[in-house]
């Protein structure tokens, strides 16, 4: 896809009305007197909806610049741990997901230059992960069109909307977490630290 027609897309994309599709994204059935009907849980549809728009919206906008937004998050997390390199089990963390996903997000930005793997200085057999001056440049770029693209997301809400926002999917995201940790299994073993659960999200994303 160009980016003259990525572009164009992407504008349809934001056009679209999110909740026209509705009923027919929840799976909702006919009411049929006793057979049971799907009820639409609209906070559920709303936040998956917002999450799957906003991926669309970030690949498209980043794809002219040649970094994904996957490849993205683990340079924004590198930048905010200052300029000391990270273990890779450590951004595994800070990222919340599986290590082998970031190893092969580190793999290929250290192939297109953004970052590199250098010895630990107490641990040679260990390699931390650093950004070079070609990935500090790329972060400089994308702070910027990441900023615009946020201010156009919440244009129309006030700083304590946002707050609230952000309070309440904090709150549900802890929730979703001991939901996790209570029922899924990683080798028939309950799940009981942060990372087993972020192991279990991300090879369900």
């Amino acid at each position: 896809m160009s980016h003259k027609n990525g572009a164009a897309y992407l504008v349809a994309y934001l056009e679209e009305d999110p909740m026209k599709n509705r009923e027919e994204a929840t799976g909702k059935v006919e009411d049929l007197g006793e057979e049971p009907v799907a009820q639409q849980f609209a906070f559920g549809y709303l936040v998956h909806d917002v999450s799957r728009i906003r991926r669309t919206v970030m690949d498209l906008i980043m794809r002219p610049y040649g970094i994904t937004r996957s490849q993205w998050s683990v340079l924004s997390a590198l930048s905010r741990g200052g300029n000391n390199g990270m273990m890779q089990v450590d951004l595994a963390r800070l990222m919340e997901v599986g290590k082998v996903t970031v190893g092969g997000l580190v793999d290929r930005l250290e192939a297109s230059g953004h970052v590199e793997r250098r010895a630990d200085a107490s641990d040679r057999r260990a390699k931390r992960v650093f950004i070079t001056e070609r990935g500090f440049e790329v972060i400089q770029l994308m702070v910027k069109v990441s900023s615009d693209v946020n201010q156009r997301i919440l244009s129309g809400l006030t700083d304590q909307e946002v707050e609230s926002a952000e309070k309440v999917l904090s709150v549900v995201k802890k929730n979703l977490k001991e939901v996790l940790a209570e029922n899924i299994g990683v080798n028939g073993a309950k799940v009981s630290s942060l990372s087993g659960i972020s192991a279990v999200m991300n090879n369900n994303i």
